[in-house]
Formats: structure tokens, sequence, C-alpha cells
């Protein structure tokens, strides 16, 4: 029987432009490189999982359109050696994608479709297809059927079947984050950053919460753990006890794009907690995925093995932190 990991919902193509900086209204700014990637928490967490472990079956589940977007995801889901067989194609809808500015060692900002994504939902799950032993569902807050009842139709489906879930969501300005509270207490993982956090949870996500932002969102229902990355530190929150780490002190120039860091960052930490390890070594392996990430601009071709992530990442020191 294969057992593995499925990541489910949201699937893309990302058109990523590199630029110096971000204009302001009614100004210019040069593109200064322009590659095209698969996106998505599907892809990004999907992909970045079996390199980190070829050996993992890694399910691929949600909804591209019949378009040459649609072929080109396929074509890198293959290449990466994803199980396809949750994957659907919707003949009506164009496959979703972002264009992504990416500024050379800053920020991005996302202008996104919803196209084939926005209509991926319970019907389009099968878990007898997907017989995983852990699911991962997002993001939230992105695609419609999800945020309208399917992602807690789905989540509740995989509980009763004894598979270990976990959620991501994205970070948007608005007050909708409500509608994510239901799906906790169905959620045995929660792996977010602080905007996403501090806002369920209704407390500032100031660098003082943080804690008391996790121990919120546990007592809402997540049953085993509340992990949260943040640029300067990364915390989990289980029946272990709070854990908190620093993040790697990256020298100056390092970084050539956040493109897809959080979600390098996601696999790290679903892997390790696929593996059984502490609610540190989950920590700890989460943020040297993220680190090796932050190398290149897109969101999945930072990352190797596990073994070339640990014998990268030896060569790098952590910021100093001051345990709260």
């Amino acid at each position: 029987m294969k057992k593995g990991i499925a990541v489910a919902g949201s699937v893309l193509v990302d058109k990523i432009y590199q630029i110096a900086g971000y204009p302001q209204k009614g100004e210019l700014t040069q593109i200064k490189g322009i590659s095209r990637a698969v996106g998505g928490l599907v892809p990004n967490v999907g992909i970045d999982l079996k390199k980190i472990d070829g050996s993992l079956t890694v399910y691929a589940c949600g909804k591209v359109g019949n378009d040459e977007e649609g072929e080109f995801v396929k074509s890198e889901f293959s290449r990466y050696g994803l199980d396809m067989s949750g994957l659907k194609t919707d003949a009506k809808e164009k496959t979703s994608f972002t264009d992504v500015m990416s500024e050379i060692g800053g920020e991005r900002t996302f202008f996104t479709y919803a196209g084939a994504s926005a209509d991926f939902g319970e019907s389009d799950m099968d878990f007898d297809k997907t017989d995983a032993d852990m699911l991962h569902l997002g993001y939230f807050l992105l695609l419609d059927k999800i945020d309208n009842g399917d992602g807690l139709k789905i989540l509740k489906k995989a509980k009763a079947k004894g598979v270990k879930t976990s959620i991501d969501l994205v970070s948007e300005n608005s007050d909708r984050y409500s509608l994510v509270i239901p799906c906790l207490q169905y959620t045995d993982n929660l792996i977010i950053n602080e905007i996403e956090a501090g806002s369920i949870a209704g407390i500032e996500p100031e660098k003082g919460n943080i804690r008391k932002i996790a121990e919120k969102l546990k007592e809402k229902g997540v049953k085993e753990r509340v992990i949260i990355h943040l640029p300067q530190f990364g915390v989990c929150l289980s029946e272990s006890g709070y854990t908190e780490i620093p993040s790697f002190d990256l020298p100056k120039g390092y970084i050539k794009g956040t493109t897809g860091a959080g979600d390098a960052f996601c696999a790290g930490s679903l892997y390790g907690i696929y593996k059984g390890y502490t609610d540190r070594e989950i920590l700890e392996f989460g943020s040297m995925c993220a680190a090796v990430s932050l190398r290149v601009p897109d969101a999945v071709s930072g990352l190797t093995d596990e073994k070339g992530i640990r014998d990268f990442c030896k060569n790098l020191s952590r910021k100093f932190l001051e345990i709260r």
C-alpha cells in the first residue's frame, strides 16, 4: 500500500519578473530578468518534498486548465516524480497564474488570476486515489470553494479516514480570517506566518506576542502543533511545550528572492513531522529549507536533498535570539 503526503489546493504558474525596486503610482521601473515556474501551494510544497526525499510518495491534488500552462504544470510534476492521480483538468477555465514582481534581495508583490484552482473542492478530492498518511491543504483565503466550506469538508473527511492534516493560508488585509477558525479543530498541524497567525487569533503580531498567539490558536482547536514562522525566528507550540529558534543570519546579497521561502519552510516542517522529528528538529530543518530557498528567485529550484540542505547550512550561522 502506497503511503506518503498529499498536497492539495492551489496550483498555478508563476511568471517572475525581477525588478530593481517597486515603482510608485505613475512611475517606471526596469525588469532585470524574466522566468517561469510552477507556483502555488501544491507545486511549491510538493516539489520541495520530493527534492528533500525522492523516495517519498507525494500526491499532487488540484485543478488546472486544458491549456499550455496546464501542460507545463503536468510536465513539471512528472519531472520531479509527483503522483498526479489527484490532479484534475477543467475544460472551461484557464490554469491559474500569478505575475510576481520580485525585488532583487527584497519583497515580492503578486498579481494573480484565480482560474481553475478556485473551483477545486471536496468533489475533486479522492482519498481512495491519494492513499496518504498526511494531507496538507491550502491556500485558504485564495480558493473560492475551499473558503466557502469545502476546505472544512475535506479536513473532516481526512480526519475520519485517520489522515493527519495541516493547512496554510495566504496573507491578506481583510477580516476574512475568521472563516478559518472552524477548520482548526480538524487541523493537526497549523503552519503559517505571524501575520496570518495574529489575524486568526485577534492579537497584534508583535515580537513579544508570538507565544500568546500560538497559545490562542491551540485553544481554538489545533490538535498537535502550531508552527509560526517569522523573518527573525520560528516557533512551535505542542503538548511537548513551546520551542523557539532563530533564523539564519544570511550575508548581504545572499537573498535572490523570497518567492516560495514560506512554502520551503512548510515543506521542511512537514517532512520533519512525517519523520517523527522533535519540535526543535522540525523548526531547525524548516528554517534550513527556507534559507536554501532564498538563494534563488523562483519558488522551487533552490532546494536539494536533505543531506545537501544540511551540508549547505553548516556554513551558515544563526541570529542571536533572546529567549522569551
